[in-house]
């Protein structure tokens, strides 16, 4: 293969990626482009920033950008558009982050005349599979180096002591027990490792960030009414923000009655289980309210054909086919569905349940001159119903006379 001449690396500034930006250097040979994305993770980047230039990057190869609102605008609410649970549960955190990621990595790379992308998942892993596709995707011709598939460092021992070998600044908490493995961004937190390995092991109360347990969420509910226009999320209790803005807020308020924590056991795409704890407060709310808003508004067909392709669209973000020609012919047909699905919906928080105790839409498709239990002045001809009946039942009738005849 032709020589490596720059790479840009998906760069956190913790312990491995800060490792694989020195091995990169020292294998390749080759000038390194960290790239920082700010997805609402809670971290200070500028000290990425310090760090990559202590490590000799140049400074105008340095990118930290702040992509909160790009995430929760292009990527969460159109999967939220399309009601997505991976395997009916999972929210899709993590995977939907990815292609966003990918996107950023590629636009840096053309800008700055890099031939390769470098990320930092292993080999067992959805996210090697998610970056790349995503990488192919948008530059086909780009060259990836995934170092958790090359190198021996196949320990945290290993991993230390080459940091330690190498003078890469290694915090004292890094020293001790391996820690959780995590994710976190604006829409979720999630956990892996340490005792999460046994998927008889109750995950530690400590280890949850975003949420309160549910029993020591207030003793009294707490009301919140989302607003919606074409599916998308516009404003919480009358007030209109920015999308990020708004997801934030639903964590704040979820994550404080002890919304949106899971427990699963999940079908990797690489073929394995995993075991993951997930906290997603403010998306729990969000596809709640949304489904809601969807049963007032939407046609019964159009919702019914919605919920047949939504496990089908969710595999796609899952697996990491989020540039995908398919995934792309969904979205249209999604958001086409999305055109009459605004409107209000109240909730009601207590101790971890969510419940729709309200909605209302000026695009409404109950009529409760239709539906009345109480007089309805002839708007509906309970005798019409005989004959749909008989219509609906005439194959079981003919099946049912032929099996008497037979017997």
């Amino acid at each position: 293969m032709n020589p490596v001449r720059k790479v840009v690396l998906a760069y956190s500034g913790g312990l491995d990626t800060s490792i694989i930006l020195r091995w990169l250097q020292e294998v390749y040979q080759c000038e390194v482009v960290a790239f920082s994305a700010d997805l609402g993770q809670g971290e200070e980047l500028e000290a990425a920033r310090t760090k990559a230039i202590g490590m000799g990057v140049r400074a105008e190869n340095i990118f930290i950008e702040d992509l909160k609102e790009e995430f929760v605008r292009d990527f969460v609410f159109p999967m939220y558009r399309a009601n997505a649970l991976y395997e009916g549960v999972y929210h899709l955190g993590t995977s939907i982050a990815r292609p966003l990621i990918a996107k950023k990595q590629i636009e840096i790379a053309n800008r700055t005349g890099a031939d390769a992308v470098s990320h930092g998942a292993t080999g067992k892993g959805n996210d090697q599979v998610r970056f790349e596709l995503g990488y192919y995707a948008l530059r086909p011709d780009i060259r990836v180096i995934a170092p958790w598939r090359e190198w021996d460092l196949t320990s945290r021992e290993k991993l230390l002591a080459y940091a330690d070998t190498h003078g890469i600044p290694v915090g004292r908490d890094k020293r001790g027990e391996s820690p959780y493995s995590m994710d976190r961004n604006l829409l979720h937190i999630s956990f892996e490792g340490k005792i999460l390995e046994d998927p008889w092991r109750e995950p530690e109360e400590d280890m949850f960030i975003l949420t309160v347990a549910p029993e020591k969420a207030p003793d009294r509910a707490t009301y919140i009414e989302l607003t919606f226009e074409r599916g998308d999320l516009v404003a919480i209790d009358g007030e209109a923000a920015s999308p990020a803005t708004l997801l934030a807020r639903l964590n704040q308020v979820g994550g404080a009655n002890g919304i949106g924590r899971l427990d699963l056991v999940e079908n990797r795409y690489v073929g394995m289980k995993s075991r993951g704890v997930y906290e997603t407060p403010g998306g729990t709310m969000l596809g709640v309210a949304h489904r809601a808003m969807e049963s007032l508004t939407l046609d019964r067909e159009v919702a019914h054909l919605k919920d047949e392709l939504a496990p089908r669209y969710a595999a796609l973000i899952y697996n990491g086919y989020w540039f995908s020609p398919e995934r792309l012919m969904l979205q249209a047909m999604i958001d086409a569905s999305q055109v009459t699905v605004s409107g209000v919906v109240r909730l009601k928080l207590y101790k971890g349940s969510v419940q729709v105790v309200g909605r209302q839409s000026t695009r409404s498709l109950f009529d409760p001159a239709i539906v009345t239990f109480e007089e309805d002045h002839g708007a509906f001809n309970q005798a019409d119903a005989g004959g749909f009946i008989k219509l609906n039942a005439l194959r079981m009738r003919i099946a049912a006379l032929l099996q008497q005849k037979i017997s």
